[in-house]
C-alpha cells in the first residue's frame, strides 16, 4: 500500500508531547484525514500522546480507558491553585520533618481502586465547556465529586527534600496532580508536580513515540499501526 492510501486508511502512532506544547501535535501535510488523540497530556506535562488517524480514531476510547504510566516530581511546601509549577501559590506548609519513609508510608492509602476528586483545572467539561477554561474566564467553579479510579503500581523512587519522585501505573481518569497533592497533606504539609512525563500509553513507549523533530509524513506512515493488532495490549 502507498503511503498516501495508508495516511487515508489510518491506525494509530504515538508522538511525544513537548513540555509547553498544549496542541501536543499537528501533521504537516495537507492531506485530509480525520485526526484524533487518545488522552490529553497538561500544557505543563510531556510524554506519551497516542494519535489516531483514519480509522485508528474509532480505537482511541480504549486509549483514554487503557492504562498509563507516569513519572512524576512532586515539592512539598507548596500547593498551586493548578497543582502544578504553573499555577499560582495558594497555600504553604512546613515540611523540613518529612523524610522518604514517610512518602512511601502514606503512599499505601493511594494504590489500588481509591477515589479522586478531579483538578478543577482540568479538560473535564461542564455544559459542553472545559473546567479549566471556565476558571480562566473568571467563573466560580466547584470541584466534581469524588470518583473511582485504579492505581496498579505506585512508589517513590528518590527523595531529596522537598522534591520527591515517584513512578506510577494507574487506569483511565486518574489525575497525577491530585495524587501528588494528597500525598502532600497526608504527610502534613502541601505538595504541586514540578515535573510530569507519560512514559507509556497502553502499548505504546517513549521508546516508541515518535520526537517533535520526526513529525514527518514518511515517519507517520511507518510508525501507523492497525489498531486491530492492539487490541489484547490496550486491555
Amino acid at each position: 500500500m502507498v503511503p498516501m492510501q495508508l495516511l487515508r486508511q489510518g491506525g494509530l502512532f504515538a508522538v511525544i508531547k513537548p513540555k509547553d506544547n498544549r496542541a501536543g501535535w499537528r501533521p504537516r501535510t495537507k492531506v485530509r484525514v480525520k485526526i484524533g488523540h487518545g488522552g490529553t497530556l497538561d500544557k505543563n506535562a510531556s510524554g506519551v500522546l497516542v494519535i489516531g488517524l483514519g480509522q485508528g480514531t474509532k480505537s482511541l476510547k480504549q486509549m483514554l480507558q487503557g492504562n498509563k504510566k507516569y513519572s512524576v516530581i512532586g515539592c512539598l511546601g507548596s500547593g498551586t491553585d493548578t497543582m502544578d509549577a504553573g499555577g499560582k501559590v495558594t497555600e504553604a506548609a512546613p515540611y523540613d520533618h518529612i523524610k522518604q519513609e514517610d512518602i512511601e508510608k502514606v503512599l499505601q492509602q493511594f494504590r489500588g481502586s481509591i477515589l479522586q476528586v478531579p483538578p478543577v483545572y482540568s479538560a473535564l467539561k461542564i455544559g459542553g465547556k472545559r473546567m479549566s477554561d471556565l476558571v480562566m474566564e473568571g467563573h466560580d467553579v466547584e470541584p466534581k465529586p469524588a470518583r473511582p479510579v485504579m492505581v496498579y503500581h505506585l512508589f517513590c523512587t528518590a527523595f531529596d527534600s522537598p522534591y520527591f519522585h515517584l513512578d506510577v501505573t494507574c487506569g483511565g481518569g486518574f489525575y497525577v496532580r491530585s495524587l501528588v497533592s494528597d500525598v502532600g497533606k497526608a504527610v502534613g504539609s502541601c505538595a504541586h508536580v514540578k515535573e510530569l512525563c507519560r512514559t507509556q500509553q497502553g502499548p505504546f513507549t517513549l521508546n516508541q513515540a515518535l520526537k517533535e523533530c520526526d513529525w514527518t509524513f514518511d515517519n507517520i506512515t511507518k510508525a501507523l499501526i492497525d489498531p486491530r493488532k492492539l487490541v489484547e495490549e490496550i486491555r
